[in-house]
């Protein structure tokens, strides 16, 4: 059986296409060119399904929801609430998975942000 290789892709529709992207290079530094090719760092990705009717996303409206590595999650939130950012006052602790945070996007997108363990 074939097996896909990886996400290939995160596709975003938004009114102000050029606007979000700036906000996601200058908010998370999301070093994108100007193509949309951004090289990652090596690291775990989870591919999980929710419940149709959990809000776990934020508005229900949301199908699906992003989720960034990162290293320092107080820095990042520290960093994104200094932007002036929509930043959830919550932070999730889930032993041996790792800490989540919360920001959500200008166009009204939920975006998690995750430290793994």
């Amino acid at each position: 059986m074939e097996r896909v290789l990886g996400i290939g892709g995160y596709f975003i529709r938004a009114s102000d296409p050029t606007a979000l992207g700036a906000w996601y290079r200058g908010c998370l530094g999301l070093d994108a060119d100007e193509h949309g090719l951004w090289h990652q760092v090596t690291g775990p990705t989870v591919f999980a399904t929710f419940e149709v009717g959990t809000d776990y996303f934020g508005s229900r409206s949301q199908q699906t929801m992003l989720n960034f590595r990162v290293g320092d999650l107080e820095a990042m939130l520290t960093q994104l609430r200094d932007t002036g950012a929509d930043v959830a006052d919550e932070i999730q602790d889930m032993e041996g998975v790792g800490r989540f945070g919360w920001v959500t996007d200008p166009e009204g997108n939920r975006v998690e942000l995750w430290q793994p363990a």
